[in-house]
């Protein structure tokens, strides 16, 4: 055996590795011509065949791998039986057969062509007619090459061309043979092989690396060729199936997993995606996707997602990111009403969105204190930035203060590894909302006036402060000044925060805004319910003629939460319901809504003159609604329905024929 390594022992390690297999003849062409590649490649050239080349390559290939063999004949045949690597022929060109026949034909007129089976087409057809007088075999092994020379040297033949095997037999038993094989054959399988190894080592390259990408992917994936044989199995897959690899490999995936089989894919070459899949007891998200290169389908790949790891993957990077604030849904217009009050809050609104400085909202709980702040940060040129609101009373005393400073890793028991970021910088460059600031603890006051003071927060468990840029909006139902004098709230924070200040009214100040507020509520609780806003117009014009007789405690927002109690009652249209009658609609609300009619809340309407009129139209309204409904139950049979009703047939005619006329 000899070796031609490249100069430098590092390239030389990444450069290809060839092995040249051959006998006599062969052989020696290769050791002439290895030399020429030593920039291109490491050639190694055997001089031996069949099972102990087999055997050396094999050899070879556990030292350093190889990437290339070239060999030719029956030699070559073999070793691409046997070995799992790629295996470059010596081919034979037409030119080089001429040159051989010719050569053949100036020393006998009786040439014998003998190759290995496959190597050449037959040429019979060709020698009658360029009368060259050959004659041609085929052969498989070497038994037969030497049994055919006999024969064909019986029939007269003294000249043999082929192979090294044929040409030597041949001039072991006193003929003469030549050689089919020319130098440039030898040096083309040569070139051939350096590319196939380059080629290999490209393609290797990016298997290994996609190789690498998968190992990395948290994600199961199988990837199969056309006939779902399974080519790659990353590690990620082999654990949700509880599996080796190996043994799946070169497997029909259909047959060692059909819950996963992809042959629907390969047939149909469209995506099937998202598909929730129970795969050896386990529930699996399954993503199958067909691959095609250059507009052919090559094969299809799978990947498969557990369930339970999204979620902790969703906890973990809901844990570590910063806060994003939801957007506020606000704006100034949305705040409804042309009474003179509500007009100054939309005034002053729109003059604190144009300062920096911070606004305390004061009204009593549903009149709208967050759409007001909501409205003041989309005007504000802080719109674009966050919107964070925390409602002060809604979060136990030792959570609200990390939740609005934030704290340091390590700070208490169970603080989250790498800490948490506090809303105050989750607002950074934005605006925060502090609802039922008047309900925040004394201790915590303290550490709210610093922020205000200094613009930074200092973390729970941090020694350096961090700066942030927030634009403060405090809310409360409360009388703050009247907290002062009881200790309930720091003076000093009062007046930080008592710098612009917008003082909401309530419901039953502005009552002439009702209709205006009812329709807009109208239009939504109906969009949400499926509702035509004429079917359910007499309910909502029944409520705005009551709203004046009812204390309103719960001010806009209970105006909106007794609208949809009224809509949801009188269901939609598409359960055979009829809407309701407007001479209907106020025993409707009343059965509906008793709050608005009774109760330290309502208002007692006027007794006297009109008023009292208004009241007994309205019970006498009531009194027919109740007797037409009682007539329609017993199929207008009005003896049925005076027996029901406990009235005469005759008051009960009278009250009809006062209902006709």
């Amino acid at each position: 055996m000899s070796t031609y390594p490249l100069s430098a022992p590092a390239v030389s390690t990444a450069s290809p590795r060839i092995v040249a297999v051959g006998y006599r003849r062969l052989n020696k062409m290769l050791q002439e011509l290895a030399p020429d590649f030593h920039t291109r490649a490491t050639v190694e050239v055997l001089d031996m065949g069949f099972e102990q080349a087999v055997n050396r390559v094999r050899e070879l290939q556990a030292s350093r791998p190889v990437d290339v063999v070239v060999s030719a004949g029956s030699n070559g045949a073999y070793l691409r039986q046997h070995l799992e690597m790629p295996v470059v022929l010596v081919k034979v060109g037409g030119f080089d057969l001429m040159q051989a026949l010719a050569r053949a034909k100036r020393l006998s007129s009786h040439v014998g062509l003998v190759t290995y089976e496959g190597m050449l087409p037959d040429l019979s057809p060709y020698g009658e007619l360029f009368e060259l007088g050959v004659t041609q075999r085929t052969y498989r092994t070497e038994e037969e090459a030497r049994s055919t020379v006999r024969e064909l040297h019986g029939a007269g033949a003294q000249v043999f061309v082929g192979s090294g095997l044929v040409a030597d037999l041949a001039d072991q038993m006193g003929l003469t043979g030549m050689f089919l094989y020319s130098a440039e054959a030898v040096r083309e399988a040569l070139d051939d092989a350096v590319e196939v190894a380059r080629a290999a080592r490209i393609e290797q390259a990016k298997r290994e690396r996609l190789n690498a990408i998968l190992t990395q992917l948290s994600d199961g994936v199988i990837a199969v060729d056309r006939d779902e044989r399974i080519q790659t199995l990353n590690p990620a897959m082999a654990q949700l199936l509880g599996v080796a690899p190996a043994p799946w490999l070169g497997r029909r995936l259909s047959e060692v997993c059909p819950e996963l089989g992809l042959q629907n894919t390969l047939r149909l070459a469209v995506p099937d995606l998202e598909r929730i899949e129970r795969v050896k007891g386990k529930a699996l998200i399954v993503n199958r996707m067909p691959i095609v290169e250059q507009g052919v389908l090559t094969g299809a790949v799978l990947s498969c997602q557990d369930p339970i790891s999204i979620q902790r993957v969703d906890r973990h990077i809901r844990s570590r990111i910063k806060p994003q604030a939801e957007a506020p849904r606000y704006v100034l217009e949305q705040v409804l009403g042309d009474s003179a009050a509500i007009q100054q809050v939309r005034t002053l609104a729109r003059r604190c969105a144009a300062s920096p400085a911070t606004v305390l909202v004061i009204g009593e709980s549903g009149t709208g204190k967050e759409l007001v702040a909501q409205g003041i940060h989309r005007a504000s040129e802080r719109r674009d930035m966050p919107f964070v609101a925390v409602n002060c009373a809604a979060v136990s005393e030792s959570l609200l203060e990390s939740e609005l400073f934030g704290y340091e890793e390590g700070a208490f028991t169970g603080a989250r590894r790498g800490g948490k970021i506090g809303l105050f910088e989750a607002a950074h460059n934005g605006t925060i909302f502090l609802d039922e600031v008047g309900e925040m603890p004394v201790t915590l006051q303290t550490r709210l006036l610093r922020v205000l003071q200094e613009r930074e927060v200092l973390r729970v468990g941090a020694t350096e402060p961090t700066p942030v840029n927030v634009r403060v909006i405090a809310a409360t139902h409360r009388d703050l000044m009247a907290q002062v004098q009881q200790g309930l709230f720091r003076l000093d924070l009062f007046y930080r925060l008592n710098i612009l200040r917008i003082d909401m009214p309530s419901l039953r100040e502005r009552l002439d805004d009702v209709p205006a507020i009812a329709a807009a509520l109208q239009r939504q609780a109906c969009a949400r319910l499926g509702l035509a806003p004429r079917q359910v117009q007499p309910l909502i014009d029944a409520l705005v003629a009551q709203a004046p007789h009812y204390g309103w405690p719960g001010n806009v927002r209970e105006l909106d939460n007794l609208i949809e109690r009224l809509l949801a009652y009188a269901g939609p249209a598409d359960e055979g319901a009829r809407p309701v009658p407007p001479g209907q609609a106020m025993d409707f609300l009343r059965s509906v809504a008793p709050e608005l009619f009774s109760g330290p809340t309502a208002l007692q309407p006027p007794t006297e003159g009109k008023g009292l009129q208004v009241r007994k139209g309205r019970q006498a309204d009531a009194e027919l609604a109740e007797i037409l409904s009682v007539l329609a139950a017993c199929g207008g049979d009005r003896a049925k329905a005076s027996e029901q009703l406990g009235i005469s047939r005759t008051t009960l005619w009278r009250k009809l024929k006062a209902l006709e006329g």
